[in-house]
């Protein structure tokens, strides 16, 4: 088969886009505005973009009216958010803070999460996550779409901090990948989780072997 998206259709009962890029991490975001209402939402258009230094992207959509969603108003307002980690332990409370859309919600609060003090950025990450990344914001870029709905606003951030939990750390000094359960997103309704590894060296154009 064969479609061009938004020109002609595709024939099937669901669009398959998102089936295929996968699987997509899971950008759980915590910001606060700066009049200190907490924010926390996932987002599967969520990604790394390079390593030295580091920088994190979302990609979020705008509300219906076209007004920018909470987690892009309050990161531009206090120049930073959060990345947690989400696990497949956490997928439920995960899943409850992407249907709390409501203004002025703390979805931290509201899904029974609790709220740790990060340690170089004004904003709280989840405690019961293994994993946070602070980042201040670097740029947003927005993309075009085909409503006002569909304009999609690309978050960058820096990363300035990075936290572990000691007990995912293994004894070689390696992140335990699979200890982490961390989970992704498919398509449809449908998620992944990260539960086994496999290893290929990566060779440099001088032949030699990569990291």
């Amino acid at each position: 088969m064969f479609y061009e998206p938004g020109k002609t259709g595709h024939g099937l009962p669901h669009n398959p886009f998102k089936s295929l890029v996968i699987p997509r991490p899971i950008g759980w975001i915590s910001t606060a505005s700066k009049a200190g209402i907490g924010n926390l939402a996932p987002f599967s258009f969520f990604n790394a973009l390079g390593e030295h230094p580091p920088y994190l992207m979302i990609s979020a959509g705008c509300r219906a009216d076209g007004s920018k969603k909470d987690t892009v108003q309050y990161a531009e307002e206090t120049g930073a958010f959060v990345f947690n980690l989400a696990t497949r332990d956490l997928r439920e409370k995960m899943n409850e803070t992407g249907w709390i859309v409501e203004r002025g919600v703390n979805e931290m609060i509201a899904a029974g999460l609790t709220a740790a003090p990060s340690r170089l950025v004004p904003v709280p990450r989840v405690a019961e996550s293994p994993a946070h990344m602070e980042c201040v914001h670097h740029d947003t870029v927005v993309l075009p779409g085909d409503s006002p709905q569909g304009v999609h606003h690309v978050l960058i951030g820096r990363v300035v901090g990075i936290r572990i939990d000691d007990a995912f750390i293994t004894d070689a000094g390696l992140v335990d990948q699979v200890g982490l359960r961390a989970i992704a997103r498919l398509g449809y309704m449908d998620y992944t989780e990260v539960n086994n590894v496999f290893s290929m060296r990566k060779r440099t154009d001088g032949g030699g072997a990569a990291e």
